[in-house]
């Protein structure tokens, strides 16, 4: 991870963390909730070695990347535009574009997330169980279905129940998350869902 250079850019009126490696064709990596640049750190090695320029920016709201408090500052124009603001400012005309988010779980989480709920109630939820817990949770409890998050239990399941790590998740990369999620809170992450009818 060492040869991933890391940059920030003022873009759109925010100041955006970039991380970049290789030389070559561009390929753009964007992130979903609740993941970071660092979701396509092995993507990027492995494309720079075969001849590409990787690129991953921390998205709006998340990370590194400044975070506006208004949930009105994360409208499709606004991330939108920091894409657009992002490759003007590297002097790029075309990329390759991959990005994810958490497609059929979809329909679950803009029931959470919805515009119409109070600002702070998801938050709130989430603050009642420990940030490292919450994000094993959210990767760990990825299935084809919708997932159930019983409102007695809430976030983060029954705190007796162990989560343990799989393999592709090490203690150094949950650590990552965790320091970047405590920083910065889920808020801006939570605000595309909040300017959806924006």
């Amino acid at each position: 991870m060492e040869k991933i250079k890391h940059s920030t850019i003022f873009v759109n009126g925010i100041n955006m963390h970039v991380a970049e490696i290789g030389d070559g064709p561009p390929v753009l990596f964007l992130h979903g909730f609740p993941d970071l640049w660092y979701t396509w750190r092995h993507q990027m090695l492995s494309l720079s070695s075969r001849g590409y320029r990787a690129i991953a920016p921390d998205m709006r709201g998340y990370g590194d990347t400044d975070a506006p408090p208004s949930a009105a500052s994360y409208t499709a124009f606004h991330i939108v535009g920091d894409i657009v603001g992002l490759l003007d400012a590297l002097g790029l005309d075309r990329v390759f574009l991959v990005g994810h988010d958490w497609g059929a779980s979809m329909a679950w989480y803009l029931c959470l997330f919805r515009p119409d709920r109070e600002p702070g109630e998801a938050e709130e939820e989430f603050s009642r169980v420990d940030t490292a817990r919450l994000i094993k949770y959210f990767f760990l409890s990825r299935t084809p279905g919708p997932l159930c998050v019983p409102k007695e239990v809430g976030f983060g399941g029954s705190p007796h129940t162990p989560l343990d790590l799989p393999s592709w998740l090490s203690e150094e990369d949950l650590n990552y998350y965790v320091t970047k999620f405590t920083q910065k809170g889920f808020t801006g992450g939570l605000n595309y869902y909040r300017a959806l009818d924006l």
